[in-house]
């Protein structure tokens, strides 16, 4: 099955490191950093860079799953982990998935 097929769950158990490398395997693009699961992401002008922002907020709100976002001009950047968890959960790695669907049909 697919991450982008699974919806988050009510459980917030971190990932181990080992499960987070493999899981990091389907997420081409995204990197660890400071605890979180990260992602940038670049696009032609504003419009387009508030299309994908506004679209990935329908996501965190239906999976109820929301990440920090930095957002500029012509540029995103995600970031997901799960504070009651300190650290990274299956529900970022599905988000993360979820991101990463999302900006190929966008970007």
């Amino acid at each position: 099955m697919k991450l982008t097929d699974l919806s988050c769950s009510e459980t917030y158990i971190a990932l181990d490191a080992n499960d987070l490398l493999i899981h990091l395997q389907d997420l081409p693009g995204w990197q660890l950093l400071d605890g979180a699961l990260v992602r940038s992401w670049h696009f032609a002008d504003y419009y387009r860079t508030m299309a994908f922002v506004n679209a990935l907020a329908f996501i965190a709100h239906k999976e109820n799953h929301h990440p920090d976002l930095s957002v500029h001009f012509n540029r995103v950047v995600v970031r997901f982990s799960t504070h009651d968890a300190n650290g990274i959960t299956l529900n970022d790695v599905i988000c993360a998935a979820k991101c990463s669907a999302l900006a190929g049909a966008q970007a």
